[in-house]
Order: structure tokens, then sequence, then C-alpha cells
């Protein structure tokens, strides 16, 4: 279950008359959103897609004891953070899939190569364009070891891709398996398509996924209610959002939650700066700046209710972690820093799964109020054509 406090904390800092104004403009950013021919993630992928995956992860199972993902922002991060909340710490029982081709790290690479030696492996490179310079420099490595480990004509048989309908990858690549990530999807908006669903497929229900995925994009008016704040906020000069996490486990979900906002919003001289923190990590370093430094930032708090126990002293632990958090949005609050509380009675894969609908709906919503595509990233492109020259 999900509970949703955008007032408690950030009442003082809402004129009610300009919350009334955005309220106003619902239907109009409604009709906007259902107009756009980029909303293919709020309709079900077909059962042929589904089946055509199960089929591929059960061979994937059969073969290799490791998957490597091979692609950057949008391609990786959706996967990688429902991974990352629910594998295990150390001596993950999952099947093993590992993220590569999220920088040009020569080390990061050899490393993997080493590791790699040992292992029977399949490769899945994702990028919708089919050339994104990270992602290709990356399969062209590693589909070179595969090569050596198991001959030309069987690598082709460990290689999955999935991309666009008209990318190079599909026509200058040899692969056992192509997936399709629709023209009407984009990148990080792409958590039901084969770019995420493949992945997940390997240790958890898809179909258990995608139901709770859908219940989550009934949540239109707590995605809209939270984008009014944030615009709201934001014109008051809280420019910069802080994701605020006490599990180390959503890490990498922050950094999902980053590159969507980041990318869908960061236009025309617009938008809010998101940024994380992981507590109580960073209270002892950004903590500082926030309660006491400019008044730039507003939050955004994750709070778990329950989770397994573990005892000091007589205290349960998560328990105390819980009042760290409540401790430190009160202080926070005091310090004239406005608080929106998201809580999880668990951190399951139903919560995170409505979590990810609801939060494409709040980024989408936010871009409109702020009068930009929330579904294009031409900044992006401005370091792409810099490398081409350069390289």
């Amino acid at each position: 279950m999900l509970k949703f406090d955008f007032f408690s904390y950030t009442e003082k800092f809402i004129n009610k008359n300009e919350f009334a104004d955005l309220l106003d403009k619902k239907n109009l950013i409604l009709d906007k959103f259902h107009s756009s021919d980029m909303i293919g993630w709020t309709k079900r992928p077909s059962k042929d897609t589904i089946e055509k995956i199960l089929e591929t992860s059960k061979k994937i199972k059969a073969t290799s004891n490791c998957l490597v993902v091979i692609g950057i922002g949008g391609s990786f991060l959706g996967s990688c953070a429902y991974n990352n909340i629910f594998k295990d710490y150390f001596n993950d029982r999952n099947f093993e899939v590992i993220y590569a081709g999220t920088s040009l790290s020569s080390k990061y690479l050899q490393d993997l190569i080493t590791y790699l030696e040992d292992k029977d492996f399949t490769i899945n490179v994702i990028s919708k364009s089919g050339t994104t310079l990270e992602t290709t420099i990356t399969y062209d490595i590693l589909k070179s070891l595969l090569e050596r480990k198991y001959s030309i004509e069987k690598a082709e048989s460990r290689i999955i891709i999935t991309t666009s309908k008209d990318s190079p990858l599909t026509k200058n690549k040899k692969a056992s398996q192509i997936f399709e990530i629709p023209n009407d999807i984009g990148g990080r908006y792409s958590f039901i398509t084969p770019a995420h669903l493949l992945p997940l497929s390997l240790n958890y229900d898809i179909y258990r996924i995608l139901d709770n995925y859908f219940e989550g994009l009934k949540l239109v008016d707590e995605a809209y209610t939270y984008a009014c704040i944030r615009n709201i906020l934001f014109n008051k000069g809280y420019f910069v959002e802080n994701f605020s996490i006490y599990e180390e486990s959503l890490s990498f979900f922050a950094e999902w939650l980053k590159q969507l906002f980041a990318e869908s919003e960061g236009k025309a001289n617009k938008g809010i700066l998101p940024i994380s923190t992981i507590g109580t990590r960073d209270l002892h370093s950004l903590g500082q700046f926030i309660q006491e430094g400019h008044k730039i930032i507003f939050e955004t708090f994750f709070k778990v209710e329950n989770s397994s126990s573990l005892y000091c002293n007589e205290k349960d632990l998560h328990s105390i972690n819980n009042i760290v958090e409540t401790s430190v949005i009160t202080a926070h609050n005091k310090g004239s820093i406005p608080c929106n509380v998201i809580e999880l009675d668990y951190l399951s894969e139903e919560n995170i799964s409505k979590l990810i609908a609801f939060f494409q709906l709040s980024a989408v919503f936010s871009a409109y109020l702020f009068d930009v595509n929330p579904f294009d990233q031409p900044g992006v492109e401005v370091y792409k054509n810099e490398i081409k020259v350069n390289l």
C-alpha cells in the first residue's frame, strides 16, 4: 500500500490560490497527455511479446548462468533499479544479471572480461537508436569475447538485441533474438518494454509486475497533485528536489528518478534539478547544507514502514531508522525546507511497480506545467555531436 503526503510539510509554502489555478489546468494537461503520440507505455504489451520474452528467458537460463545487459540511461536504469531493490546484498541467490555499457571505463570492462572468462553468459544489447556510443563499444568488446569463447557461429545464439524497428542494430548485427522497442515509447518511459521485462523475467513474475504497474497508472490525481506542488515550489525559488531514501537498496531507484525528471523537464532553461541522498549516510555531509544552506532545495522522502527485524540493545533497528527519518523531516521542515512524504507499507514488488507508473505520470504532468515536451532530450544530442567531431 502507498500513501502520499504532499501537504503536511509543504502547506505553509503553498499559496492556495496558486494551487487552485493549477488544478484548473488539469483537464488541459490531461488532454495534452492523452493526445500525445508518445504514450505507448500506457498500453499493455501484447500477449505475443510477453510469450516471446518468457521463451527467451527460459533459453537464457538453460544455456547461461549470467546475462550481461548492455545499455545506458533509459535502456538499463528501470530493470537495474528493480533488481537492486530486491536482490540480496551478499551471496545473492537470483540469476545473475550484470549491467555494462553505462560508462567507458576501461578498467571496469577489463575486469568484466576477466570475470566472464569463467562464465557461460548471454548478452542483451539495448539501444533504441542503435547508435549509442557507450553501448556500441561495449557490445563490440563483449561480442569479441563471446566469439573467442564459443566460436563465431555459436556466439550468435548468445546475443539478444533490443532496439527500434529501423535501428542499425537490426541491419548490421546478428542475434538469436531481436525485440522491438515501439516508436511511441521513449527510453526513460520504457519500463514495460522488452528492454526491462526480459532482464526482469529471469527473477520475477512479469505478469505481476505489469498488473501492479497498470494499477499505478490509475494514480492520476496523486501524480498531478505532486506535479503541481513541485511547480509551485519551483516558482518560490526551490529549484532542486532531493529524493531522500533510507534504504540502501533504493539507490538505483533514485538514479532512475533523476534521469526521468532531468531528461523530461530540463529544457528551455526550465525544470527542477533532481538529486538524491541516502540516509543516514548523507546526513553527515549534504545534510548540513540542506538544513542551513541556501534555500533552493525541497525534498521527497521515501518511508518504508515495515521491514525485517534486527535488534540492537532490545530496540528494533528498522524502527530506529524510521525515527531518524521522521526526525530529519521535522528538522528540515523547521529549517524552511518543504518536504513531500511517500510511505510504503513494505518494500514490495507491488509497491515499486506502482511507483514507477506514478512517477512516469508525474514527470509528464510536471513537464507540461513547465510548457516543455516531456518526451524529447535535445540537449543530450549536443555532446553526442561534439564527440562525433572529436572522434
